[in-house]
């Protein structure tokens, strides 16, 4: 696991209430690559936060009526992008949770902005073996659904890497249990 990078640039306020228990008091919002299990380490950390968790990929499609999929085959990526930008700023909106991000979420400046200034954010980290190992399973990725999708992978990983190191905290995600990733993040925050 990756120390952490720095405070967080939104501000002073800690991402739990001091004292009485583990209240959220800022979003943490997860950001990387597709496959890296931001959505099973945000479930495990919500849970041990008590706080709401939310996938914005699945919030995107309840307000679109249709899959992420399906809006890139119907509409393409760029309205995609709008759309997610729109329902992130929603979710930033409200009160504190737990949020998942789309892999392609953090590469937006405008997405990326928001997210800064409105919460903590954490790069969940893998290698490129690791994603392609859980990306491959599913053939649900509108990015892979090329010709040569791991080369189509390592070349996304390659242009994103740096920007989402852009994030307030690195945690690498291993092939371990979800929670020790949950943990990693919990200790980076200072909430353990």
């Amino acid at each position: 696991m990756s120390a952490p990078q720095g405070a967080p640039e939104g501000g002073d306020t800690p991402a739990v209430a001091p004292g009485g228990g583990p209240r959220l008091q800022r979003t943490i919002a997860l950001v990387g690559m597709m496959g890296v299990g931001k959505s099973t380490v945000g479930k495990k950390l919500a849970e041990s936060l008590s706080a709401a968790f939310v996938d914005s990929d699945e919030e995107i499609e309840k307000a679109a009526g249709l899959s992420v999929q399906e809006i890139f085959e119907r509409h393409g990526e760029p309205e995609f992008r709008r759309g997610e930008r729109r329902v992130i700023e929603r979710l930033l909106n409200g009160p504190p949770i737990v949020l998942a991000t789309g892999g392609g979420a953090y590469m937006d400046a405008d997405t990326r902005a928001m997210l800064k200034d409105k919460a903590i954010t954490v790069w969940l980290r893998a290698d490129l073996e690791l994603i392609w190992k859980r990306v491959n399973r599913r053939d649900t990725r509108p990015l892979l659904k090329r010709e040569n999708p791991k080369q189509v992978l390592a070349d996304l990983l390659a242009v994103r890497s740096p920007v989402y190191a852009e994030a307030d905290f690195v945690i690498d995600s291993g092939d371990g249990p979800a929670g020790e990733a949950a943990k990693a993040i919990r200790v980076s925050l200072g909430l353990e």
